[in-house]
């Protein structure tokens, strides 16, 4: 059931609408992280990713 729940990006509500939210009819994201594993085969992309996210905000 916690699969099911989604996020409003404008408001911030939560609704089971998959589609738009129901109060602004914005955009809903899934607000869950996905599962944690030590056997994933991609946290390396991720930490890539994740740092050259980091150095493009800091300004470098």
């Amino acid at each position: 059931m916690v699969w099911l729940l989604r996020q409003c990006k404008k408001c911030g509500i939560y609704t089971l609408n998959t589609d738009k939210c129901p109060k602004c009819s914005g955009p809903v994201i899934i607000p869950h992280p996905a599962k944690f594993s030590m056997d994933d085969k991609y946290r390396k992309y991720r930490i890539i990713m994740k740092r050259t996210a980091e150095k493009a905000s800091s300004g470098n």
